[in-house]
């Protein structure tokens, strides 16, 4: 088995595949649309699908909103620079929540990205990306 992606639900389609391709430098795999269910499609991500895990961004019709609930924790992203990278989605346009800095209770060097639904996107610098944040 292997990780295929995540699906998040967004407002705005087409704000939402300029995002993550224009601030987060994804790339737009591929699209598509459900006329009788009324929903569109699109997939993002740094490498193919059959090489790595991709993020599923599904527009419901007419649907602008949802409430983000409590469950849904972030995705986490791999980055040579927290800080530079920070800046380079600031320039962007995108918004950082929690400038570059240490994890609390820990050395690892962490930041928070929103999207323009509100969605979490944590950057962890790549050296310290697969050991544990509070070490």
């Amino acid at each position: 088995m292997r990780l295929l992606h995540t699906m998040l639900r967004v407002g705005n389609l087409q704000r939402s595949i300029d995002f993550y391709t224009q601030v987060l430098g994804m790339r737009l795999l591929r699209s598509s649309e459900n006329t009788e269910y009324k929903y569109s499609l699109a997939f993002v991500g740094y490498s193919d699908e059959s090489q790595g895990a991709v993020i599923e961004l599904t527009y419901n019709w007419g649907v602008d909103s949802y409430d983000m609930g409590t469950a849904f924790g972030h995705i986490a992203l791999g980055v040579d620079n927290v800080a530079q990278t920070c800046e380079q989605i600031r320039a962007a346009g995108g918004k950082i929540t929690r400038e570059a800095g240490p994890v609390k209770g820990g050395t690892t060097i962490i930041a928070f990205v929103e999207d323009p639904d509100g969605y979490k996107i944590e950057l962890i610098e790549n050296k310290n990306a697969s050991s544990a944040l509070g070490n």
